[in-house]
């Protein structure tokens, strides 16, 4: 065999492999010899002090979202005014409303169909909620009573609850 057609197998079933595992360890990864800390390696090797937050989420209604947000250092976080996320934390802080952005991702999209999910209240409490969640930007009504997650926070969504479950 010729080395181009040895080069052009070799890249085929490296190609392959990739395909089956994924890309090669990074070199802080290998370094490290712990491939837990592949995005926190990644995160230190490229930006140094900060935070990076990022997904990839397939929805049960077939929705795949992709989003990343960052670098933000860590000096720009703390010095930042954090009263400015009340709004938005706030919409959170009710199981209703929690029940209601879950139910909205798993595919429940108009007001009758989440009035008729048991727990949830009155018609009047339901909207209340509905409406709280469309102020903070948690929800968007694309039409009249059709409720979706706006694509870029479907990701912080799922950060925020993944975080505080810990």
């Amino acid at each position: 065999m010729e080395n181009a057609e040895l080069d052009s197998r070799l890249a085929m079933i490296e190609a392959r492999l990739t395909a089956l595992e994924g890309p090669p360890a990074s070199p802080a990864t290998a370094a490290s010899g712990d491939d837990r800390f592949f995005a926190l390696n990644g995160v230190k090797n490229t930006i140094g002090d900060g935070t990076v937050f990022a997904g990839h989420v397939e929805l049960p209604t077939g929705a795949v979202w992709e989003w990343q947000w960052g670098p933000v250092p860590t000096s720009a976080t703390l010095e930042s005014d954090w009263s400015e996320s009340v709004r938005s934390l706030s919409a959170l802080a009710h199981p209703v409303r929690l029940r209601l952005l879950r139910e909205v991702l798993l595919g429940a999209r108009t007001a009758t169909e989440l009035g008729d999910l048991e727990g949830l209240g009155t018609t009047g409490q339901l909207y209340h909620h509905l409406k709280q969640l469309v102020s903070a930007d948690w929800l968007r009504s694309s039409t009249r009573g059709v409720y979706e997650v706006p694509g870029e926070r479907v990701v912080p969504l799922l950060v925020i609850l993944t975080a505080s479950a810990r």
